[in-house]
């Protein structure tokens, strides 16, 4: 079946039935009336949302499409003489081939650097298809990015969340309050930490259904969840958007979506038309709001979510102007009342190499007389020259403030780089000061240092040692793996120059070495030094190994002199 944009789909008799009790038992769900579409349609009646984590999802909380699939199975049914497939079922499983091939290639991208999430890409498919319609039918170009932008509704508070601008307009071309942006409707608070460039062109566009499906996979696979557990798919959706009604709906079209699915082409797929901010998702598709016009202009058409539509003569201007009506007023947000971040205790922070650290970064938020202010989003951005991370992988986390305006940031874990970086505390939406904590990772260390085996070293001068030297280090009695190391042959126990004669190590060109440095030991804690040769001086020798963190060790090595050949007999 041909998608026909701005016309409903109209599905079986049995499948409406089926939706329609679906729908209704999920009506009670926490589902916030707002909307996803170019203009920013809003829903009468509703009331600003009270959920706390409205502004802490991916898409804040947006509206999304309710409608769910057919009963039939997405496996292919029986063609009329035309050779046109009948039944919904497989329309509704036609995916756009730009945006089907996008989903695999997060999937496989997912795959590679975060394997333990398991993500399957028929859950981006079902994301998609209820934030944008699989945006908006495959509307997109070569590159994968959207014909017009896909952008939710002002968040201002009036019958949805309210979030302010926390962007600057950079996506969604809106100073003052955020909307949900893309295919895969992103807030751009979140986008700002969680885009990706899914395409390799050097940007991070939330437009572009690559750069969009590689940020909703690394979205999903974050704290470490595996996708395969009912539970952790459970979260991952739900901090997509915390709605049952949306989790069930998602839930629905990716069991969908496994049966089978095939792709189409662009800008041919079906849409959907009952919707969360209307009516709580009755069928009837929606009418956006109209822009105000000036007088002798003529106000723009009607439009459905798919972008069709029909242009209908405009009114002619009233003759009189009516009264301005008193705009509503916007109670203040938690976050309005916000004047300074203080820190809450947070100890010295510091981890060796690839430990993570002991202390956990912790931030109050409090208005201009000190007082703690609760339900407020606290990012964390770590800056520098790191590769420390938060748990998860991340490089920014965002916490909201407990009852005691305090946001504690997941714990953070060194990575191989030493030295000094900054984690900046600054809140979402609101311009106050950040506050910076320095953060410390220092190289990996050892406090001991020993010889695996006790065999003795020893050598014909000219030739080369048998057994190569074998180290283990600790550190406080485990293995300290990761630990650098130095190995020079010395003069004496008391003379650490470097010898010139004895035993040598050989570097790749086969040339004479004395001192190696750059080793480290394995995951054990053990090193295994290369073979030693020796020339022709015998004689006692010092190999002395140095390690990070202050443990020595000085191995003996014996060199003896070469036998001396004989005479041959003279001949009588």
């Amino acid at each position: 079946m041909a998608a026909q944009f701005g016309r409903r789909v109209v599905k079986g008799a049995a499948t409406t039935a089926v939706a329609a009790v679906a729908v209704a038992a999920l009506s009670a769900s926490q589902a916030p009336g707002v909307t996803d579409t170019a203009q920013g349609r809003q829903s009468t009646g509703s009331q600003p949302s009270s959920d706390p984590d409205a502004d802490n999802s991916a898409t804040g909380n947006s509206p999304y499409y309710t409608d769910l699939p057919p009963l039939n199975s997405p496996t292919p049914t029986p063609t009329t003489g035309t050779g046109t497939p009948t039944g919904t079922g497989e329309a509704e499983a036609g995916i756009p081939a730009t945006v089907l091939d996008a989903y695999k290639k997060a999937e496989a991208a997912l795959g590679e650097s975060k394997p333990g999430c398991n993500l399957p890409w028929q859950l981006l498919a079902a994301i998609g298809k209820v934030e944008s319609g699989q945006a908006r039918g495959g509307r997109v170009d070569a590159n994968g990015t959207t014909i017009t932008p896909i952008l939710g509704p002002v968040l201002n508070g009036n019958g949805f969340a309210r979030i302010t601008d926390t962007d600057g307009g950079a996506y969604d071309g809106d100073t003052t309050h955020d909307r949900a942006v893309g295919p895969m409707q992103f807030i751009p608070s979140t986008w700002e930490w969680s885009g990706r460039d899914g395409n390799g062109d050097g940007k991070k566009d939330p437009n572009n259904i690559y750069d969009a499906a590689l940020a909703a996979g690394g979205y999903l696979c974050r704290f470490g969840w595996d996708l395969s557990d009912k539970a952790d798919l459970r979260r991952a959706i739900l901090s997509y958007n915390n709605s049952t009604h949306y989790l069930n709906t998602v839930l629905s079209w990716l069991e969908y979506y496994r049966k089978g699915t095939h792709e189409v082409p662009d800008g041919t797929g079906t849409l959907p038309s009952g919707r969360s901010d209307d009516n709580n998702g009755s069928s009837s598709s929606p009418t956006p709001t109209p822009t105000p016009t000036s007088p002798g202009t003529t106000p723009p058409s009607s439009q459905t979510p798919g972008g069709g539509g029909s242009t209908s003569p405009s009114p002619k201007p009233p003759t009189t102007t009516p009264p301005p009506s008193t705009p509503p007023t916007t109670p203040a947000t938690p976050t309005d009342t916000v004047d300074h971040l203080e820190d809450a205790g947070t100890a010295k922070l510091t981890a060796t190499a690839g430990d993570a650290f002991a202390e956990k970064i912790a931030t109050r938020t409090e208005t201009e007389a000190g007082k703690a202010v609760a339900k407020v989003r606290v990012r964390f951005t770590i800056v520098g020259d790191t590769d420390s991370v938060f748990t998860g992988g991340e490089s920014v986390a965002t916490v909201v403030t407990n009852s005691s305006g305090v946001a504690t940031a997941p714990a953070l874990k060194a990575g191989e780089k030493t030295g000094d970086f900054t984690v900046r505390a600054t809140v979402v939406g609101r311009a106050v000061s950040g506050l910076d904590y320095k953060a410390t990772v220092t190289a990996r260390q050892a406090d001991a240092l020993a010889r695996t085996g006790d065999t003795a070293l020893t050598c014909v001068a000219g030739g080369e040692f048998a057994d190569q030297v074998e180290l283990k280090a600790t550190y406080k009695g485990a293995a300290a793996d990761g630990v650098e190391a130095t190995a020079t042959l010395i003069k004496a126990a008391d003379d650490a120059t470097v010898n010139d004669k004895g035993p040598y190590f050989k570097d790749a060109d086969g040339k004479t070495v004395r001192t190696l440095a750059g080793l480290k030991t394995d995951a054990n804690g053990l090193l295994k030094l290369p073979k030693l040769y020796a020339d022709d001086t015998a004689g006692t020798f010092l190999l002395r190994i140095n390690t990070t963190g202050g443990a020595t060790l000085t191995v003996e090595l014996k060199v003896t002199a070469a036998p001396s050949s004989s005479p041959s007999p003279s001949a009588s």
